[in-house]
């Protein structure tokens, strides 16, 4: 294997390490400590970890693994499957970045408008909903993989291709994959960090105006209770940003470079298009660990 090859296996056995590490804490941490005890955030951050673990332990690991022995050990068979992982874990993860995002934009609303008190997505049953139609969505476009996913037959690691019966077919498929599964969650984290953003700013305004008015403290304690910001939850929330900012990069250049596939091939554009994934998956759940505090060793 020449050095470039063995940069590239080492790199990519370094973000399949540390994303399924970092998921696997993330889920565990987000665990209650029982049921009644299950919060909206927690089920939101469980959903990504086991999102992301799919592509992890399914997709990467098996990649990783061909690339330090130089050939598709896996089998034929197996390239449905990695292709049904990729995208089922790939959309799911999306959609749970764009509902945590969403979450705590109205958290900060709540807090800042309702003195803190329960907003729309407290509610257990209405996120369950939201995941329930995301994994819907996430099957819909990937178990046709089953089916048009091929093996070319050699030992070459470029060897799981999918088989359209028409190019037509291929190019209808893949616009609303990207429309429905990539642009439409972009636009909701877009907009939802950039109100996150917003309202913390209008919080630090609002702190700084009262403080500037502290001799008239004890008049207006009433509504500085309401209005304030919670520090967890600004710590949480930049946590978000913080994601949705690297979710943003990562997930307009993985787009941009699938769009690019669709018309040409390029084995360049693929692997730049699964690292950019694969960066995701490694770096986020250590990203939500710090905001909620929860970057430790103890399990409760």
């Amino acid at each position: 294997m020449e050095v470039q090859d063995w940069i590239e296996s080492s790199t990519r056995a370094f973000f399949c390490l540390t994303g399924i590490t970092g998921n696997f804490w993330l889920g565990l941490r987000s665990l209650p400590k029982s049921k009644s005890q299950m919060r909206p955030n927690d089920l939101l951050f469980i959903n990504l970890a086991v999102s992301n673990l799919i592509t992890n332990c399914l997709v990467d690991l098996p990649d990783t693994l061909a690339q330090f022995e130089n050939n598709w050990f896996i089998g034929k068979n197996y390239c449905g499957v990695l292709q049904f992982s990729s995208d089922l874990s790939e959309t799911s993860s999306i959609f749970s970045t764009m509902f945590i995002s969403m979450y705590w934009h109205q958290k900060l609303v709540g807090s800042l408008r309702r003195g803190g008190a329960p907003v729309q997505m407290d509610n257990l049953r209405l996120v369950t909903v939201f995941l329930a139609g995301s994994w819907s969505v996430a099957l819909m476009f990937s178990v046709p993989h089953f089916f048009i996913a091929e093996h070319d037959g050699n030992e070459s690691l470029e060897v799981c291709e999918e088989s359209f019966p028409t190019l037509a077919d291929k190019h209808t498929f893949d616009a609303l994959y990207l429309i429905l599964a990539n642009v439409v969650p972009l636009v909701g984290v877009t907009y939802a960090s950039v109100r996150i953003v917003l309202v913390l700013m209008q919080s630090q305004k609002r702190v700084m105006d009262l403080s500037k008015g502290a001799n008239h403290a004890n008049n207006n304690s009433g509504s500085t209770k309401n209005k304030a910001v919670n520090n967890s939850q600004v710590r949480a929330a930049k946590s978000v940003v913080a994601v949705a900012t690297i979710f943003i990069i990562c997930w307009f250049s993985h787009l941009v470079l699938r769009i690019y596939s669709s018309f040409r091939k390029s084995i360049l554009a693929v692997k730049l298009t699964n690292f950019f994934g694969a960066s995701y998956t490694c770096f986020v759940p250590y990203v939500y660990l710090h905001g909620v505090k929860k970057l430790d060793c103890s399990c409760w």
